[in-house]
């Protein structure tokens, strides 16, 4: 019976004679190998058959019928249906976390959110967003919090294939904080005003006359400038008490002296015309905040 042996690239019959592969190293082709029988054979095959078919993979696609509707109970629970934050006056906004749970045993599909205005906008996964049964997430909300004042609601809808939630936002701004100064600092910032009324603009008085404004409107302006000085506990007795002021008042009265001041006093010019922190707008807003809250005095009697 004939043999094979194998020895580096040649082959060996059973009666030691060498035989060698022509034209291409026995590494990179099937090795032809003659059997007892005397016929030829390969002993690997690593050919990959050219028809193989792959499966496709399902993909989901959400019922809309319902879309349109509430959404039923029993399908996601979240860990609040009201969230409520206080934020300080300076801060320009308010943000919002809502956790979700499907607790169905179906997947819900989150089509989108919408904030009840333009200044709330909601933050999600990439959508559709499909939250499988047990599945979790979270539902984002940011409010801008500039020109705003006192106690604001607002609300996010969230969209599903199985109807839509209504979720809700309370923010309370709370008042500015009025830093309480010693009489000796009080003494002080007088002397420096009656050298440069603008000087509140500046150095380091500017991070309580000035910045605190930006961006404001109206009575959050009010708040964050104004009442630093004329709403203070221990006002100054130079600062007038504008609730209280002996004579008539009017639009055209309170824009004169934000925009302008009074040269001569501690009344600084406001506008940025004349070195103050405030444009046009936020002159005409304060303005008209202050008519309404204040209401004009009669002349005195003569």
């Amino acid at each position: 019976m004939a043999g094979v042996l194998f020895a580096g690239t040649g082959l060996f019959a059973a009666d030691g004679n060498s035989t060698h592969a022509t034209g291409v190293s026995s590494a990179r082709q099937p090795l032809a190998i003659t059997n007892c029988c005397g016929n030829s054979t390969n002993a690997v095959d690593n050919t990959t058959p050219t028809n193989a078919t792959t499966t496709p993979t399902a993909v989901y696609v959400p019922d809309l019928s319902h879309a349109n509707g509430p959404l039923p109970d029993g399908i996601l629970a979240w860990d609040e249906l009201l969230k409520s934050v206080d934020v300080p006056a300076s801060q320009s906004q308010a943000h919002f976390v809502f956790n979700v749970t499907n607790i169905s045993p179906d997947n819900v599909v989150v089509l989108g959110a919408h904030g009840s205005c333009s200044c709330t906008v909601t933050e999600l996964p990439p959508l559709p967003w499909t939250i499988p049964p047990g599945g979790h997430g979270q539902v984002g909300a940011v409010v801008n919090l500039e020109g705003k004042s006192g106690v604001l609601f607002k609300a996010v809808t969230v969209s599903t294939d199985k109807g839509s939630k209504d979720l809700y936002l309370k923010i309370t701004i709370l008042p500015p904080v009025i830093p309480t100064l010693t009489d000796a600092e009080r003494t002080n910032g007088v002397m420096v005003a009656r050298a440069d009324r603008q000087a509140i603009f500046k150095a380091d008085c500017a991070t309580c006359h000035a910045k605190p404004g930006e961006g404001k409107y109206g009575n959050a302006l009010y708040d964050a400038v104004c009442a630093i000085c004329h709403e203070a506990n221990n006002r100054a007795e130079v600062v007038p008490d504008l609730r209280n002021l002996k004579t008539p008042t009017s639009d055209e009265f309170w824009r004169t002296w934000i925009a302008h001041g009074k040269a001569g006093s501690l009344m600084p010019a406001f506008s940025t015309a004349e070195g103050g922190p405030l444009n046009d707008m936020q002159i005409a807003t304060v303005a008209a905040y202050l008519k309404m809250a204040i209401p004009s005095q009669p002349s005195p009697a003569n």
